[in-house]
């Protein structure tokens, strides 16, 4: 399969409801944060929530592993980076990172995950659709 290999870059303003009661972000948020950022990336390609409901088909997380590396602060400005490394059948491989101001990695997370069908209730093959929204040719 052929890869444009995508970098989507989204940016954030750390806000108060981010942190926990050590002042920083609480690591729950980050996967929220990661979320956003990739409902962004998919929106913009035309795959937005509507889409999915009207297909009765969407992403799936399958799995994670996460990394952090720098705490991250009240109203800091981040950007998180996203972009797709393999698609094989059924199953994709995604990596999120968490970029500072001064481009140190905050956070990486390594994402497994795959188009799942709501009507059958299991993963199906990524559609030509699908596969535009993440930055991946068909």
């Amino acid at each position: 399969m052929p890869w444009q290999n995508l970098l989507f870059e989204y940016p954030v303003r750390i806000r108060e409801s981010h942190l926990d009661t050590f002042g920083h972000v609480n690591n729950a948020k980050y996967l929220e944060i990661f979320e956003e950022a990739r409902w962004e990336l998919i929106s913009k390609n035309g795959y937005g929530l509507n889409e999915v409901h009207e297909r009765q088909i969407g992403p799936i997380i399958l799995g994670v592993n996460i990394q952090f590396k720098k705490e991250l602060l009240n109203r800091e400005e981040i950007v998180i980076t996203t972009q797709v490394e393999s698609y094989e059948g059924k199953i994709a491989k995604l990596c999120q990172k968490i970029l500072k101001s001064n481009g140190d990695e905050a956070c990486i997370a390594n994402f497994t995950f795959g188009l799942f069908d709501f009507q059958k209730r299991k993963l199906i093959v990524p559609t030509p659709e699908w596969l535009k929204a993440i930055g991946v040719p068909s």
